[in-house]
């Protein structure tokens, strides 16, 4: 597929079909999606795969982190639930994690880099067929998440993806015009 119909077209996918994705070809898509400029080269990022049984923790981490920050007592369960409902249907999640470098000029690059990696693996993706929506949920931010995970301190979760086929693709967006966006000085 052409570049610039690949960025266009992609879109994010919020509702997967019941079919698996290959553990196999994500891993190939990431041996591609790591070639993005990064500054002095720390390659700060690791990822991690959750898909069949070990999607439990992590919607069971999101029961829990629901159900907590829901303050009507008698919608504690029931925002738990959805949250475990919602995690539980997705395919497949890739985890995606950034070393913090102590330096905050060295930790903003390497958070440009990988959330380029991030960008480069969705396209990969859509290329293939494959949808995702990338995900910043403040749940991301929990012990209970990032323990079910296995995020280890001085680690930052970038996003997590969440993947699949799409069952349904959603319209574009309309964009702001360049015009609006771009001052030129002379």
């Amino acid at each position: 597929m052409e570049l610039k119909k690949l960025i266009k077209d992609r879109r994010s996918i919020k509702v997967f079909k019941d079919q698996p994705v290959s553990s196999e070809l994500i891993q190939e898509l990431l041996r591609t999606a790591v070639w993005v400029p990064n500054h002095k080269m720390t390659q700060p990022w690791r990822f991690i795969l959750v898909q069949g049984e070990s999607k439990k923790k992590l919607a069971e981490a999101s029961r829990a982190f629901n159900a907590a920050k829901e303050r009507d007592p008698e919608k504690k369960n029931e925002a738990g639930q959805r949250a475990y409902d919602k995690l539980k249907n997705v395919p497949m999640f890739l985890i995606v994690v950034m070393k913090e470098d102590p330096n905050i000029s060295m930790r903003e690059e390497d958070y440009a880099a990988t959330s380029c990696l991030i960008h480069n693996f969705s396209l990969l993706a859509w290329e293939q067929g494959i949808g995702m929506i990338w995900e910043t949920y403040g749940m991301i931010h929990s012990h209970e998440f990032r323990n079910a995970a296995g995020v280890a301190p001085g680690e930052r979760i970038v996003g997590s993806l969440h993947i699949g086929y799409p069952e349904k693709i959603p319209s574009p967006r309309e964009r702001k015009p360049l015009e609006e966006l771009l001052t030129i000085l002379p």
